[in-house]
């Protein structure tokens, strides 16, 4: 939107024809540092209206030291994701061309994903304390079914969009860029990325700041990697597919890490508020969708190896348990209660996740070359 009136009164001589705001990386900043303060400005009334609404309940897991672990956290709201999902949206608005097909359905996944994550944290934290023995939160099957229709559209619109450049190639390590993604294929990638990205990083928010700093330090790396996969030039450089006009999926990047820093200030041990599956649903949502327009899939398995990892101890834990008859590989999953359960503090575990993240992010970076 602020794209448009500078664009106008550029052409009316208002203001300098050369100013740095229609580039997408100076945009991109500006995102950062305009999301960061929306979130950090609005984080009090919107606390405040969270626990006028009752909307917190403490944590339940399928272990009893780690409820006592964590009883402490009986009155801290949730549903924090309304701060970070309405600062991306605002922000996104504000910096990124609303003309933009890519910008656009980004801020779609990032409601349709909020929406879903808004009813099931309602149901959780309402309709069992109103109605004793009703059900907590959604289904998960109900969950997947929205996420997987969310990825088919998706799929559909963002093949089609991009018939005409290098959208429909593969990008992956060892493997040749010409070779072309048939529609089906193309549309199950979509969805299992989304569907995927949208539920590990639900499965990692268990711990105050674990999910937002990760979230953070990948979104920024994504931001770079939009801007290079948006512009010819770089994208050549790096042997990278060139997706034209992706390069405006950075000030979403931007908006994305700037929120998830701003609400840090607030979901820091200890939290005032958490994001619950209101923000961690579409959060995730919004990063597997970047990867999929720009074709950096295996970027975001290497990027978000964190959210990968958690996810994986979930997998391992459920299926070694039903193999064995009871058996469990890990103390509790995801991983990170692990380690709680282990002697570490919550402090320690967010903080190492943290460094784990950016040594994720800095080794996937270092990799653009060697292709």
């Amino acid at each position: 939107m602020l794209y448009f009136l500078y664009t106008w009164l550029a052409t009316h001589h208002w203001v300098e024809r050369d100013l740095p705001f229609k580039l997408v990386i100076f945009r991109s900043a500006l995102a950062i540092v305009f999301s960061f303060m929306v979130v950090l400005l609005s984080g009090g009334p919107v606390i405040r209206w969270l626990l006028k609404m009752k909307l917190n309940g403490r944590p339940e897991f399928h272990n009893a030291t780690l409820n006592a672990m964590t009883k402490d956290k009986a009155n801290t709201p949730t549903m924090g994701g309304l701060l970070i999902s309405g600062a991306i949206f605002l922000t996104t608005l504000l910096f990124a061309r609303i003309d933009n097909f890519y910008v656009i359905m980004g801020l779609g996944c990032l409601v349709w994903l909020a929406v879903l994550g808004g009813v099931d944290d309602w149901l959780k934290l309402t309709a069992a304390r109103r109605n004793p023995g009703s059900r907590d939160g959604l289904y998960w099957w109900e969950k997947i079914v929205f996420q997987i229709g969310l990825g088919m559209l998706m799929a559909l619109f963002i093949y089609y969009h991009g018939k005409y450049n290098q959208a429909h190639y593969l990008n992956w390590p060892l493997l040749p860029r010409n070779i072309v993604l048939p529609t089906y294929l193309f549309a199950i990638i979509t969805v299992v990325v989304i569907t995927g990205s949208s539920n590990a990083v639900n499965l990692t928010d268990g711990m105050d700041g674990l999910a937002s700093g990760c979230v953070a330090i990948v979104a920024f790396a994504f931001m770079a990697l939009a801007y290079v996969t948006g512009d010819a030039r770089w994208a050549a450089n790096l042997h990278f597919n060139h997706i034209r006009f992706s390069g405006e999926l950075a000030v979403l990047c931007g908006a994305m890490g700037g929120a998830c820093l701003g609400f840090l200030w607030f979901n820091c041990n200890p939290a005032q508020v958490f994001m619950g599956d209101t923000g961690s649903l579409a959060l995730g949502g919004v990063i597997g969708y970047v990867a999929i327009v720009i074709r950096q899939e295996p970027m975001l398995f290497m990027v978000g190896g964190v959210f990968v990892v958690e996810a994986l101890s979930v997998i391992i834990q459920t299926s070694y348990f039903k193999a064995t008859g009871g058996k469990r590989v890990f103390l509790c999953s995801p991983i990170h209660h692990h380690f709680h359960l282990k002697g570490w503090s919550e402090s320690q575990i967010v903080v190492r996740f943290w460094l784990l993240s950016a040594l994720f992010a800095a080794l996937a970076l270092a990799t653009v070359k060697l292709r």
